[in-house]
């Protein structure tokens, strides 16, 4: 077994492949003109089962399609040297919200990243917290593994709300099959009921409106919980929204942090006594001045090492 990264997700991987008691295996990437690069592994990988390790958020460094030709082309190159196996550790899949037409002629651009996955080799691609289950699992031919978050933010969770009274929400409509499976979560982990509750959410030309919510939150502790945090509208209206229901604490879990510099608002409004999101996408540096002071980052790399482990010892 071997794992590789891309310098853009080294530091995750790095925090993978220590949980699993080993190192990332070597490789070389260089730059050239143009903006075209290479990247090559510097050990032989031929018969062997290769995990590569690469969150596909663009950031300052590279871009989510400079992300997403680095791990295609590197793929393409570990195939051509003779790797049995090679699978896509993509904790934050690019593209995975554009999933279906909206207006006409629309692309559906998950279904086109599958196909490119799958034309350069990728036997396998294991991601985190899809926005839309079904739309991914039917965009792939190849195998695939959707992992949860609720497994990493449960405990610290459970331990925050402690005998309070409690009630996970959904911030709209569309996400309540997920906030269900993190209410069983947690249900089991406290060992006594947990209330579900979701809001009302209505999307025109961008704007969003709608502050109704379905669910006695009056003197409760609220878990909202969705798939990512990106400008914060959503989870801030929700926050709100819960505050103005009675709610004793408002707690926020969100996998991936994909924060543009309007989430802030949520921070500094004070809106939410905690947040709570995975290392999937490295944290914008104009936020850690948020950490331990309502932003606290759990981390999936435990998560990911159980499970490149349980697909390694059940290789085909």
């Amino acid at each position: 077994m071997l794992i590789f990264a891309p310098k853009t997700s080294s530091s995750l991987a790095g925090r993978v492949a220590a949980a699993l008691g080993t190192v990332l295996a070597p490789s070389e990437e260089r730059e050239f003109e143009g903006g075209e690069h290479k990247m090559r592994p510097l050990v032989d990988v031929c018969n062997e089962d290769v995990y590569v390790v690469q969150d596909l958020c663009g950031d300052a460094n590279a871009s989510a399609n400079d992300k997403l030709c680095r791990l295609l082309f590197f793929v393409g190159a570990l195939k051509d040297a003779g790797a049995e196996r090679v699978t896509a550790i993509t904790p934050y899949l690019a593209y995975a919200r554009k999933d279906r037409r909206t207006q006409p002629r629309d692309p559906v651009t998950m279904r086109y990243v599958a196909a490119l996955m799958e034309a350069v080799g990728i036997d396998r691609v294991v991601a985190l917290e899809m926005h839309n289950e079904a739309a991914f699992d039917n965009a792939f031919r190849c195998h695939t593994l959707r992992l949860e978050a609720a497994d990493v933010f449960v405990a610290d969770i459970a331990k925050a709300v402690g005998d309070q009274p409690v009630v996970v929400m959904s911030p709209d409509i569309g996400g309540v099959k997920r906030a269900q499976r993190f209410r069983e979560f947690l249900t089991s982990t406290l060992s006594r009921e947990v209330d579900l509750a979701f809001m009302e959410k209505r999307r025109t030309k961008g704007v969003v409106s709608g502050a109704t919510v379905v669910g006695d939150l009056a003197g409760r502790a609220v878990i909202i919980y969705d798939d990512m945090i990106v400008s914060g509208s959503t989870i801030l209206r929700a926050c709100q929204a819960s505050r103005q229901a009675g709610a004793r604490t408002v707690l926020v879990a969100a996998a991936h942090a994909a924060f543009l510099p309007a989430a802030s608002q949520i921070f500094s409004s004070h809106a939410a006594d905690n947040v709570l999101v995975t290392d999937s996408i490295e944290l914008r540096p104009e936020f850690e001045q948020w950490l331990d002071s309502g932003l606290r980052v759990c981390s999936i790399a435990p998560l990911i090492a159980r499970t490149i482990r349980d697909l390694a010892s059940h290789r085909d």
